[in-house]
C-alpha cells in the first residue's frame, strides 16, 4: 500500500506537536525533583507540574479592574508563540511537515513576540513589580537576541543555511569536524538558554523575592487558566531550548527523510535521552552556582554575545586562511 508522499511528514509533525506539549511539564518536574534530591530533600514528584497545570485550569481567573484586553490576550499569545516555536524545531526526525518553514532567524522573532506580549502584560495592570520585571526582561532580551543571531550566523556560515533540518543533515553528513567556532557557539547558546528561561544565575524560578524577580514579577497578577497558560509556555520554552541545543549541536540518532518507523523510534529514544541529560546537567549547574546580582546580567549576556561574535570571526579567519 503506497501512502501519499506527505503522509509521513504530517504524521511525524502531529506527533512532534503532541510530544512538545506532553514532555515539557515532565522536564520541568524532573529538574525540580533532582535539584531537591541534590539538596538533601525529598522533593515533589516529577509529575507534579501536570497536576499543577490541571488544578490551575479548574480555577477561575481573577482579573484586576485596571487590566485591558492586552492582559487577557497575552497568556494565549505567549503560549502559542512558544508552542509554535517548539513545533518548528526537529526533535526526533527532520522529516516533518513544517521543516521547510523553520528558520533560525524567524525562530528568534517568534520568541520575541511572546516576550514582547509578556512584558506588555506586566506593565498593563500598573503594578510596580510588573514594571520592574518588564524592564529587566527587556534588558535581558537586548543582549540575548543579538547573541542568538550571532550563533545563527555562525551555524549558517558552516552549513550554508539557517534551516535547522538542513543544518542537521549537514552535520550528520560528516561535513563538520572538530571546530572551535562550533564550540564557542554552543557555549553562547547555553548561556542564552539559561537567560531566556530565567534560570540560575539570571533568575531563580523557585523563589518569589520581589527585588530579584524577572519572570515571576511580570506574572504576579495572573491566576487560574491564564496562569496555567503562562506556566505551560515557560515549560515548553525550556524544552524548546533543550531541543534546539540537541538538534543543532548533537543531532546524532535523529531520523532522516526516508527512514522507516524503526528509525523514527530510534530518533525518539535518542531525543528523550538527550532531554534527560540536559535536564540533569541543568539541575547540577543550578545547585552548584549562586544567583548573580541584577547589575551583572549585562556581563553574563555580554559574554554570550562575545562568544557568538568570536565564533563568527573564527569562521571568517579560517576560511580566509
Amino acid at each position: 500500500m503506497n501512502h501519499h508522499p506527505l503522509f509521513a511528514p504530517i504524521l511525524w509533525q502531529v506527533l512532534q506537536i503532541v510530544l512538545a506539549l506532553a514532555t515539557a511539564p515532565l522536564v520541568t518536574g524532573y529538574v525540580r525533583w533532582f535539584k531537591a534530591r541534590l539538596n538533601g530533600r525529598r522533593g515533589p514528584s516529577p509529575f507534579q507540574p501536570y497536576r499543577d497545570l490541571y488544578r490551575l485550569t479548574q480555577k477561575e481567573a481573577v482579573i484586576a479592574h485596571s487590566a485591558s484586553w492586552i492582559f487577557r490576550a497575552a497568556p494565549y499569545v505567549v503560549f502559542a508563540s512558544a508552542w509554535l516555536a517548539a513545533c518548528l524545531i526537529p526533535t526526533f526526525t527532520t522529516n516533518i511537515f513544517l521543516a521547510p518553514a523553520a528558520d533560525m532567524i524567524a525562530l528568534v522573532a517568534l520568541l520575541a513576540v511572546g516576550r514582547f506580549w509578556l512584558a506588555l502584560a506586566g506593565m498593563d495592570v500598573g503594578t510596580a513589580f510588573g514594571g520592574i520585571g518588564a524592564s529587566r526582561e527587556m534588558l535581558i532580551a537586548s543582549l540575548a537576541e543579538p547573541a542568538m543571531l550571532m550563533i545563527t550566523f555562525s551555524l549558517s556560515l558552516v552549513s550554508g543555511t539557517t534551516q535547522p533540518a538542513q543544518i542537521v543533515a549537514f552535520v550528520l553528513g560528516g561535513n563538520v569536524g572538530v571546530e572551535v567556532s562550533i564550540g564557542l557557539a554552543l557555549a553562547a547558546m547555553i548561556m542564552v538558554a539559561i537567560a531566556e528561561n530565567g534560570r540560575v544565575p539570571i533568575d531563580n524560578p523557585a523563589t518569589h523575592l520581589e527585588l530579584t524577580m524577572v519572570h515571576e514579577a511580570m506574572v504576579l497578577e495572573y491566576s487560574g487558566r491564564h496562569l496555567a497558560m503562562i506556566e505551560a509556555a515557560a515549560m515548553v520554552k525550556l524544552t524548546l531550548y533543550m531541543a534546539l541545543i540537541a538538534c543543532l549541536f548533537a543531532p546524532w540518532g535523529m531520523a532522516q527523510p526516508g527512514a522507516g518507523p524503526e528509525g523514527v523510534l530510534v530518533g525518539m529514544g535518542s531525543f528523550l535521552g538527550k532531554l534527560w541529560m540536559l535536564a540533569t546537567a541543568l539541575a547540577l549547574f543550578e545547585t552548584a552556582i549562586a544567583k548573580m546580582r541584577v547589575f551583572r546580567y549585562a556581563d553574563f549576556l555580554g559574554g554570550a554575545l562575545l562568544l557568538g561574535l568570536l565564533a563568527t570571526i573564527f569562521l571568517y579567519v579560517s576560511e580566509a586562511v
